[in-house]
């Protein structure tokens, strides 16, 4: 089982926790001016990369907060962890 490091309390196993999708993804400057192409783009396409990833996940059975997870998707080891709003810190590669 994957044990997360939630920010606000401490390490919990993955049960606890929902997983929200690609980290760092920006909504459209201006709603009604977007295309039905950039928004399709914003919605559905997301990267899928084999390594180190930026994930958003939230303490569901917890603290409900929303947190950023630098994870590598093939072993699934957690590299950082850091909240919302806050800049990804700099990982060695």
């Amino acid at each position: 089982m994957l044990r997360i490091p939630c920010p606000y309390c401490g390490p919990r196993d993955e049960t606890e926790f929902a997983y929200g999708g690609e980290a760092h993804i920006a909504r459209p400057q201006n709603p009604a001016t977007t295309t039905d192409a950039d928004w399709a783009d914003f919605l559905f396409m997301r990267k899928n990369p084999k390594g180190r990833h930026r994930e958003r996940w939230m303490h569901a059975r917890g603290c409900r907060q929303w947190f950023n997870v630098e994870r590598d998707t093939v072993t699934h080891q957690i590299v950082t962890v850091y909240r919302m709003g806050e800049p990804p810190p700099e990982t060695p590669r």
